[in-house]
């Protein structure tokens, strides 16, 4: 299993909204960056991710799994971009902000600490297993 992190803006698409899809899921469309396009390339069925409310909130605030693999993106006829769907699995407990991730040494080298800026993200296993841990959960 691999694992990610999903970016987004609460006033664009929140977590609420992704928790109210259900077990259909949706698909995690708009994407206009050729690295997160790729990284959705590599994503498998049943591969979680944190959901991350980005902007004012800045934290981890549920869990995703990929429900389908990379297909061709609805938002669009560009041939080039291509998108997953994404299903809500839990909300945290506690919601994990950016400066609390800042502030934990043993995710120094993660992604988000490292590129901020980018939608959708890499999770080594250390770092989803120390985050879950700060979030209060299991997953």
């Amino acid at each position: 299993m691999n694992y990610w992190l999903f970016k987004s803006e609460p006033s664009t698409w929140s977590w609420e909204e992704q928790m109210a899809k259900g077990e259909i899921g949706e698909e995690w469309d708009g994407i206009r960056n050729y690295q997160a396009r790729n990284f959705m390339r590599d994503m498998r069925i049943g591969d979680r991710g944190f959901f991350y409310h980005s902007q004012t909130e800045k934290a981890v605030v549920g869990v995703v799994e990929i429900a389908a693999e990379a297909h061709p993106d609805s938002t669009t006829d560009d041939e080039r971009w291509e998108c997953v769907d994404v299903k809500a699995v839990k909300p945290v407990k506690k919601p994990v902000t950016l400066k609390m991730i800042k502030s934990e040494p043993r995710l120094s080298e993660m992604v988000l600490v490292k590129n901020s800026r980018l939608s959708i993200q890499p999770v080594t296993e250390e770092e989803w297993t120390v985050v879950c841990e700060m979030a209060g959960i299991s997953v």
